[in-house]
């Protein structure tokens, strides 16, 4: 029950939108010292982020982290 709670302020948002969103907002570097991952840190492209996120659920969950940091932040 929990979990379902915790992930209820990402529903409906794809990792896409989450990437773009914060590489728009903070940029890549910001980005990248929040989570330090090698997509983030040389050449970054969403799509690269994409393909690494989506296989590595520990960097995945930061960087959802991330954006509702700063989606909340927007607020």
């Amino acid at each position: 029950m929990d979990a379902i709670k915790k992930n209820a302020p990402l529903d409906g948002i794809t990792l896409e939108t989450i990437v773009t969103r914060l590489s728009e907002r903070i940029g890549w570097e910001a980005m990248a010292a929040a989570v330090p991952v090698r997509c983030f840190t040389h050449d970054p492209s969403v799509k690269s982020s994409l393909k690494f996120l989506r296989r590595t659920p520990w960097a995945r969950k930061r960087v959802e982290e991330l954006y509702l940091q700063h989606a909340s932040d927007a607020r």
